[in-house]
């Protein structure tokens, strides 16, 4: 009997097997110093330092760097995910997750020279800009840092039309079942990006790290692939009409998402009339003989229709009338439905194009009566193409809240049907959508801790009221790539420490990193949250990415000007966390304490005699004597043995003895860990 032998993780170590291929012994290549102070415990390849940058072998540094993670191989199929692989039957691991949401381009962009300013592609030909390899190299730095999921925004192929900044947004997605060719690296010449990618993954699955992405069911890019087959799956504006293209105003109405007894107003209103005349029919449906020698020609598909038939899709805008944010230039919506929004039928000619507006956009709202099934069908299949080709462990459904209902099931059930465990992460900021999304399939939501961490009276009910009583775990973020940064808001160098302590020790919390939070990156890398225009102008303007923003730009984060504090407090905090986790499978209690103002947030876990408080100083000026009734916060009677407080500080024994109350005092924005009969 022939034994066939099974070869796994042929990606990864081909990337191996050919770096070292490669090796020159010359130290030319650039890197922060961080991502191999926290990666290994000791650099075993030559190394030269020079104005706070490591120099290295590339392929020396690359080819140890996976050497050291394949060092965890014990013979399984790491290109599965981690939940197949354990035979997991749902994600309930969600729950023990700590997070790092990354923006590869932008997380691991150096400049690889060491010296003038940081170039996308070098005179070198290193690739400055992000690659999967390097990705690849930062894993063991995450891992250090408590890091087991890997979450991702879109990296699938972008567009390059119609751009915000110097690059296509990975938002505009071109075409979401091909990866951007922009994320291989030239070190591997000659393998390919989708090789590349399988490895990514397989390395972090060897680290215990799962990998989850974005996916934009939505929208597309305006220039997609799709357009050459599917013209009909697109809305068409005259290209006379896209100058004055924008979400009509309605004054009568405010800026809210509208409901059905809003319609009467909006369909009534002469701008919404004016903006209903400026779509057309499809080119396929226009002239379908002509279509058929313009899909043909060389060239960009959207430009030979904009030219021969002086048509384009539109940009998008949201699902929010009035809104004064300026209409998304680069991508454009889907058309789910081939009829328009049954509501408002009546409202709307026999004869009127395809056309986007409010409810068009809020589909999983003003749904129509004819699904445009062949989209849906691609749509619902594009989670189970990744999960299938590179072993992914979950995603977030980018504006899943506007998708229709059975288009929305049709994409989890496909995803769960492949593996059970798979995670998914609902788009619902609002934390009183926590109970729809469960209903939904999800496993978790983002919330908006983002929001609430610089509102002191918010943050209070956040931490005293809503965590508390979720019924799926909530992503736990100081700041996202959507919102500025922690520690660029009002009050952020003592926000940076206070808010990640109360949000990654919370019940139902994922604790979550933002790329550039460890290191205190001040530019964010987009303006979507709460921020303004303004919000790209945190750097000094001498800075080289003074007014860029990594969703558009090319930029790089600043990783020479950190000094590892901030990441090795972040580490601590996740290092706790898993150090109580016995406790969070224990009873929630409130802290009962001598007096409380709505400034002291509070919380606590018990399992018999032991327990852990948290204690939180929401008040930036004042301190605050506190006393602990321990016996009452337990809700029953208990001896104190011991008790240990931990600050960022350090930790202490307090001679508590004969007495169930623990006298405390919180410096202004400070917190608190109080251990009664237990220690770490």
């Amino acid at each position: 009997m022939i034994v066939e032998e099974v070869y796994l993780m042929v990606e990864l170590k081909n990337l191996q097997a050919f770096l070292k291929s490669k090796i020159t012994g010359k130290t030319l290549y650039a890197l922060p110093k961080q991502w191999i102070e926290h990666s290994f415990s000791q650099y075993g390849g030559k190394l030269s330092m020079k104005d706070g940058s490591c120099f290295v072998d590339p392929y020396e540094y690359f080819s140890l760097v996976i050497e050291q993670i394949v060092q965890n191989d014990d013979g399984a199929d790491y290109s599965k995910s981690l939940a197949r692989l354990k035979g997991e039957k749902d994600a309930s691991w969600l729950m023990s997750s700590k997070m790092y949401g990354a923006l590869p381009r932008a997380t691991v962009a150096y400049n690889h020279k060491g010296f003038g300013s940081f170039e996308p592609e070098d005179i070198f030909g290193y690739r400055e800009s992000g690659t999967f390899l390097k990705m690849i190299s930062l894993l063991p730095y995450l891992k250090n840092l408590g890091i087991n999921i890997l979450y991702m925004l879109p990296i699938s192929k972008m567009s390059n039309v119609f751009k915000k900044g110097e690059i296509g947004s990975p938002y505009a997605v071109k075409n979401p079942i091909e990866l951007d060719d922009s994320y291989a690296d030239p070190l591997l010449d000659g393998i390919d990006v989708q090789e590349q990618f399988k490895a990514l993954v397989q390395a972090a699955h060897l680290l215990g790290i799962r990998i989850v992405l974005d996916f934009i069911p939505r929208t597309a890019s305006r220039d997609s692939d799709l357009i050459k087959e599917h013209p009909d799956w697109f809305y068409w504006i005259k290209i006379e009409e896209l100058a004055s293209y924008k979400p009509p105003y309605v004054p009568e109405l405010p800026f809210k998402i509208p409901d059905p007894d809003d319609l009467d107003i909006i369909y009534s209103n002469e701008e919404v009339k004016k903006h209903l005349g400026k779509f057309t029919l499809s080119p396929d449906k226009i002239d379908p003989e002509k279509w058929e020698k313009v899909k043909h020609m060389d060239g960009s598909v959207l430009s030979n229709i904009a030219k021969e038939f002086g048509i384009i899709t539109p940009p998008g805008f949201s699902d929010w009338v009035n809104d004064p944010q300026p209409t998304w230039d680069d991508a454009t919506f889907l058309r789910l439905y081939l009829d328009h929004p049954a509501l408002s039928q009546r409202y709307i000619s026999k004869d009127q194009p395809p056309y986007v507006l409010f409810d068009v956009v809020k589909s999983s709202k003003f749904p129509g009566n004819e699904p445009n099934i062949p989209l849906w069908e691609y749509l619902s299949d594009i989670i189970p193409t990744y999960q299938k080709r590179y072993g992914i462990d979950g995603a977030r459904i980018d504006m899943g809240h506007a998708l229709p209902s059975e288009l929305q099931d049709m994409i989890i059930s496909k995803a769960k049907s492949i593996d059970p465990a798979f995670g998914l992460i609902a788009e619902e900021l609002e934390m009183k959508n926590d109970v729809k999304a469960k209903n939904e399939g999800y496993e978790c939501i983002l919330g908006n801790s983002w929001y609430v961490v610089v509102r002191s009276r918010e943050f209070y009910e956040f931490i005293e009221e809503t965590v508390p009583n979720l019924v799926v775990p909530f992503i736990a973020s100081c700041e996202t790539p959507d919102t500025p940064r922690i520690v660029a808001r009002e009050n952020g160098s003592k926000l940076k420490y206070l808010a990640p302590a109360l949000l990654y020790l919370a019940p139902n919390a994922i604790p979550y990193i933002n790329s550039g939070q460890e290191i205190e990156e001040l530019q964010p890398m987009n303006l979507g949250l709460d921020n303004t225009i303004y919000g790209k102008t945190i750097l000094p303007p001498d800075d080289q990415f003074y007014g860029k923003l990594a969703f558009f730009d090319y930029y790089a984060m600043h990783w020479n000007n950190a000094d590892g504090s901030m990441y090795n407090y972040l580490k601590w905090l996740l290092k706790l966390r898993n150090e109580l986790s016995d406790l969070y499978s224990g009873e929630f209690r409130y802290a009962y304490l001598n007096y409380q103002d709505g400034f002291t947030a509070n919380y606590s876990f018990w399992k018999e005699e032991k327990g852990f408080i948290v204690l939180g100083n929401l008040d930036l000026v004042h301190e605050r004597y506190i006393e602990v009734f321990v016996s009452e916060t337990a809700g029953r009677s208990i001896e104190v043995e011991n008790v240990v407080v931990i600050s960022r500080y350090g930790k202490k024994k307090l001679p508590i003895s004969g007495t169930n109350v623990i006298p405390l005092n919180l410096l202004p924005a400070d917190f608190l860990i109080v251990l009664v009969n237990y220690e770490v």
